[in-house]
């Protein structure tokens, strides 16, 4: 029975803790445009590969 008085507040603590760190995520913008970087490896890549020199042989 002794044990409850130690796992109680152990556990509001830890319920604290996870509280704490939900909020700090929100107001860190953890949470924000989660679509975005998803979608964003689909995107074109309008650059051109690089070009070899001119005149010259292929690398090897």
């Amino acid at each position: 029975m002794s044990i409850v008085f130690v796992l109680i507040p152990l556990s509001l603590v830890l319920v604290g803790f996870a509280v704490w760190a939900f909020f700090w995520a929100v107001g860190a913008g953890q949470f924000d445009e989660l679509d975005s970087p998803a979608w964003e490896i689909l995107t074109d890549d309008d650059s051109k590969p690089p070009q070899p020199p001119a005149g010259g042989s292929a690398p090897p």
